[in-house]
């Protein structure tokens, strides 16, 4: 049947550990269309001759939906009626079943990814009315978020385009500081692969994941050195031997091992657990019960076995493609996502060839690294001598190739740090081949004693190129003075030792002194030796690739060296992470505001959220599946925002690398964006200082002026009689003063004033501000007084009416 089946059983594998009879196919599909199952199997056995009973139960998030026991010669299998050795074993039909059957399989079923079930098919020989055959596949519906093929490729391209704009902006240009000061807008491919591989080494915590969240992590497998290739995984498999280890030992159940337990919520091993607890003595059900009671599965048994029919075995040429393969040796039972051994097997590699194979993608990536650095710059030179390039464009890398190389090499192995220090760990603490654990403590040491060198070193020259390491030396006078110790007399040495010992201490400067210092990213001969780890940070947090290499560290240590203690693993990485966060935040190391908000804000809240979240999926609390479920949608939003936002990230970095390695042309393209490339450079130049943005002005308010002319008029003037009026000298005065007016003013001295109106005035005041200096409405009073107006002033007040 070509029809896509509504539910079908992918991979199996064995459960008993020991079956007496051997399953090479195992297979059952759902159809709901016309209400079908089809089933197929196929196998062989030791056993002369034997009677059987079979039993096949399906579970469903870790409870179980559908049970069936039967007899194999009542439904007419008759390769296993009896089971004989001679005859290969071939069981197949039709199974129609009514929609009763089915009510316990839930609709969302059907259609949710990644659905989370088991078919467990177990055989029972009537003479010892013992288990003698056990068998789990998985139970799927076909809807995933496992996509590697096409999720895998697009976050490849992405990185690849990340790498080739990081590579150009380190490449262009003159004037290192200049090129530095580029470098560390565009956007770090140590991110990107922080990122991905952050959510794909979640899956090494030794919990019980739900499907959904192993499924989700395949697509990131790639970053962390995990890529299948038959021919690699065969070549390991002979490097290994048979010593593939215990998977039991990161909490996944071993295919091959005996798992009694196993199915819908038995113990499967020491940390596994599914949902029920009462264990169902299935041996005891078929032989022990009392028949003479018909319980509900034992109607659909009969009916199970009128109906079914006898057909072909179907195979991928006959039509049927929906079956899946027996899992191979040193994998976890299907339906088993606990620990990185379920982690690693949705891409088909053994958690004890982890190791070799990250290692040997990580060669190959390095490999192909530096040959294109090489190949880059011989490229050049034929176009330079075929007259393609201008000799003068890139001359730079032209000149440094050989340590562009280096640093590509050497950068690339600063990203694989916490990778490697995992996998090395991890191979440790599993119990595996001698020889590999070997090669991996060769390895080990190489990282953990190179990549911190280089860090130390760099952290040395830094510090005292800025002078914040200063250089002494005891005097002499006080190291004759010393004597020698008691081992050195023993020795025979009883002589003073003076010897000149430089003295190194560890003193800031004031912080006058830091301000006025050249930073290192100004220091062209600090930049061409360890601009490959300091370039992208702030002028101030220089040093924070030392503070990242011991997190990283420290990482890979909980990760791989407390895989067999979950509780301790899940509990002290929330620890690391949440106190890392604290100190990223207070840090904001990058340079680039891109970087800053992936890394600090974002980055660092997944991992704290991630790891908490992950806590809940510990055995110990034993949730059900349904719930792991929900949370595992949670985890995979936060994981998925981050993933879109780095990808947004480095669309947005290429644009701003084209820019820097276009800063020289005056025609750039498109020109509608030549007003955010001015503000971009403004934006690297005042970052470049790492100077706080200066404050914003205070708005000001702005006050409306008055008018320069009059806002009012005043339309009539009536003038109440005043004491002036009655002396005769004020009122002749005042009449002579208007009559010049008549006659017409002199001249304004202040053209200022000509502009403005004229005014009505009172027949008692001058309107002409050349004539008096007094203010308007001032009494104008007579310019000279004599003896006998103040004489006339008191007769008047003499005459008074009191008088």
């Amino acid at each position: 049947d070509d029809r896509r089946p509504s539910l079908y059983t992918g991979q199996f594998g064995d459960c008993k550990g020991s079956s007496a009879v051997n399953v090479t196919r195992f297979d059952a599909a759902y159809y709901k269309d016309n209400m079908t199952v089809l089933f197929h199997l196929a196998g062989n056995t030791a056993i002369a001759n034997e009677s059987l009973m079979m039993y096949i139960g399906v579970y469903a998030y870790g409870q179980g939906r559908f049970d069936l026991t039967f007899d194999p010669c009542n439904a007419n299998i008759a390769s296993l009626c009896p089971l004989n050795a001679s005859i290969p074993i071939e069981a197949n039909g039709i199974i129609p079943v009514a929609q009763s059957d089915v009510a316990a399989i839930p609709p969302i079923a059907l259609s949710i990814p990644d659905f989370e079930g088991e078919a467990i098919l177990r055989i029972f020989a009537n003479s010892t009315q013992a288990e003698i055959g056990c068998y789990s596949a998985v139970v799927t519906n076909g809807a995933t978020f496992s996509q590697p093929k096409a999720v895998g490729s697009v976050l490849g391209i992405f990185t690849v385009i990340a790498l080739i704009a990081s590579f150009a902006t380190a490449i262009y240009g003159d004037s290192v500081p200049v090129m530095r000061k580029h470098y560390a807008h565009s956007l770090s491919v140590l991110v990107v692969f922080s990122v991905f591989q952050h959510v794909f080494f979640t899956g090494a915590l030794s919990m019980n994941w739900p499907s959904v969240l192993v499924a989700w992590w395949s697509n990131f497998a790639w970053s962390g050195g995990m890529i299948y290739s038959s021919s690699m995984q065969r070549s390991i498999d002979k490097l290994i031997g048979n010593n593939l280890g215990n998977t039991s030992q990161v909490g996944a159940a071993g295919s091959g091992t005996n798992q009694d337990g196993v199915g819908g919520g038995f113990d499967i091993s020491s940390i596994y657990r599914r949902g029920l607890s009462v264990k169902r003595d299935i041996a005891w059900d078929i032989y022990q019960r009392d028949h003479s009671i018909q319980l509900r599965r034992d109607v659909l048994s009969r009916t199970f076995e009128e109906h079914l029919f006898r057909r072909d075995l179907a195979n991928k040429t006959s039509g049927f493609n929906w079956y899946g393969q027996p899992v191979q040796a040193g994998l976890p039972l299907p339906g088993n996502y606990s620990g990185f051994a379920g982690t690693l097997a949705q891409e088909n590699i053994r958690v004890s060839n982890a190791f070799v194979t990250g290692f040997l993608w990580l060669l190959i990536l390095l490999v192909i690294l530096v040959a294109s650095v090489i190949a880059f710059k011989w490229v050049l030179e034929a176009f330079i001598a075929a007259k393609l390039m201008k000799n003068e464009r890139l001359g730079f890398f032209r000149k440094h190739w050989i340590r562009y190389t280096t640093f590509v090499a050497l950068r690339t192995l600063f990203i694989a740090f916490f990778m490697m220090m995992f996998l090395t760990m991890f191979q440790f603490s599993y119990q595996s081949s001698g020889g590999v654990k070997a090669v991996a403590a060769i390895i080990f040491i190489l990282f953990f004693v190179g990549i911190p060198a280089c860090v130390i070193y760099a952290i040395y020259v830094g510090m005292a190129s800025q002078g914040t390491i200063l250089k002494s030396e005891v005097p002499a006078e006080q190291a004759e003075g010393r004597q020698p110790s008691k081992l050195l007399s023993k020795l025979g040495i009883k002589k003073p030792i003076s010897i000149k010992m430089p003295m190194i201490s560890l003193c800031q400067q004031p912080s006058h002194l830091e301000e006025d210092r050249p930073s290192l990213h100004d220091d062209e001969e600090y930049l061409q030796k360890f601009g490959w780890l300091s370039a992208r940070y702030r002028r101030t947090k220089w040093w924070f690739f030392a503070a990242w290499t011991l997190y990283e560290f420290i990482r890979a240590c909980f990760y791989a060296g407390a895989s067999g203690q979950p509780t301790t693993q899940v509990f002290g990485l929330l620890v690391v992470e949440f106190l890392f966060f604290i100190f990223i935040l207070w840090a904001r190391p990058f340079e680039g505001q891109r970087l800053n908000v992936i890394v600090v804000y974002l980055l660092g809240f997944s991992k704290v959220a991630t790891v908490a979240l992950s806590s809940a999926f510990n055995i110990t609390f034993n949730l059900e599946r349904i719930t792991t479920t929900v949370i595992g949608v949670v985890i995979i939003v936060i994981q998925g925002v981050l993933v879109i936002v780095t990808l947004i990230a480095i669309a947005v970095g290429a644009f701003s690398s084209y820019m820097s390695i276009t800063r020289n042309h005056e025609d750039f393209r498109p020109r509608r964006m030549m007003g955010v490339r001015e503000k971009y450079f403004k934006h690297l130049d005042r970052t470049a200082t790492d100077l706080p943005r200066p404050p914003r002005p205070e708005p000001v308010e702005v006050v409306t002026g008055e008018p320069k002319g009059p806002y009012f008029s005043v339309s009539q003037v009536r003038r109440v009689a005043k004491i002036e009026d009655e002396d005769p000298d004020f009122v002749a005065e005042m009449a002579m003063l208007h009559h010049e007016e008549e006659l017409g003013p002199e001249p304004m001295p202040h053209a200022s004033y000509s502009a403005l109106p004229s005014r009505s005035q009172t027949p008692g005041m001058d309107g002409d501000g050349s004539y008096s200096n007094l203010p308007r409405g001032a009494r104008l009073h007579r310019p000279s007084w004599t003896s006998r107006d103040f004489s006339e002033t008191r007769d008047d007040r003499s005459r008074t009416p009191i008088d």
